[in-house]
């Protein structure tokens, strides 16, 4: 997971500075293609097929897995690297939201006393975590809600709020087994078919516009993307544990970090007091959130770990 989040941090450097020639459509499409061959070159130097069992739960994890892609290629765009990336990160903090919000819509029978009836446990540590992970979010973007900007950290949230879906469909996928390559691949199928739905009803680069220097940048962001993915899905697959999950869910803030590094050296980004704090209240209540779910998970017994 380490691994993956500096590769993931690096692609957002290679889009940041392909976006000033391509839209965020053409980004998704290109790294859909580009991905599409590199999986396809591994899958068969491993000799596995890509055929599957389950086109369903793969088209539902593409579905929202480019939303999530296309949504953030557009934060990467119009803000600092880091802020667009602790943005995409705020999948744990929406995922407690959610369980808070269905806690208040419904009430549990407690066991052995009838007639009586309490909320789920951990609710209260659970809603801190909401409250201190959008504390952080204000904090962040307070230097940048300008213009544009406004608008592009709304984006930036959305493409949180969708990750947390996409991850949670990884985490499906390889407990019925399917490969990280086969995964990895229909994911980058559907990059390329909804990138190019898009760019054909919208606007795309002419390609008397194009130069070999502009291009360039199309192809590490292809397989930087591919590479990611395939971290981060075998990340989720060997953890064969809740306290397995834990640990990779809550690694993957170190992309955070090399984000900001990257933020600061290569585009001279200015990340104030107000920023990191609200980096840092974002991360700690992402990791409080994700040990408190697991928490909250009833314990499976030995064998079935």
């Amino acid at each position: 997971m380490v691994l993956a989040a500096l590769v993931f941090a690096t692609m957002g450097v290679c889009v940041k500075i392909a976006s000033d020639w391509f839209t965020s459509a053409e980004l998704v499409f290109y790294r859909g293609l580009i991905g599409m061959l590199v999986l396809w070159a591994l899958t068969r130097q491993r000799g596995l097929s890509l055929a599957t069992a389950y086109p369903g739960m793969h088209a539902w994890r593409s579905l929202i897995g480019v939303f999530s892609m296309g949504a953030w290629f557009y934060a990467i765009a119009h803000l600092p690297l880091a802020t667009a990336m602790t943005l995409n990160y705020m999948s744990s903090v929406w995922i407690a939201a959610f369980l808070v919000g269905g806690a208040l819509l419904a009430w549990v029978p407690v066991p052995g006393r009838d007639g009586r009836v309490a909320r789920p446990p951990l609710q209260g540590p659970l809603v801190m975590t909401v409250l201190a992970g959008f504390a952080g979010v204000v904090l962040m973007l307070k230097p940048s809600v300008e213009g544009s900007q406004a608008f592009a950290g709304l984006v930036g949230l959305m493409s949180g709020l969708t990750a947390a879906f996409a991850y949670m469909q990884v985490v499906a996928l390889s407990r019925v087994g399917e490969p990280e390559s086969r995964t990895v691949f229909y994911f980058a199928v559907g990059s390329a078919v909804a990138g190019g739905i898009v760019m054909l009803f919208g606007s795309a680069t002419p390609w008397a516009e194009w130069t070999w220097r502009h291009a360039l940048w199309l192809l590490p962001v292809g397989v930087l993307a591919a590479v990611g993915q395939l971290c981060m899905t075998r990340a989720y697959a060997t953890a064969k544990s809740q306290a397995g999950t834990l640990v990779v869910a809550n690694l993957q803030y170190s992309g955070i970090v090399f984000a900001a590094v990257y933020s600061v050296m290569l585009f001279g980004d200015r990340i104030d007091a107000a920023g990191w704090a609200g980096m840092a209240l974002i991360v700690g209540s992402g990791i409080a959130a994700t040990v408190l779910r697991q928490r909250s998970l009833p314990k499976a017994p030995a064998e079935e770990h």
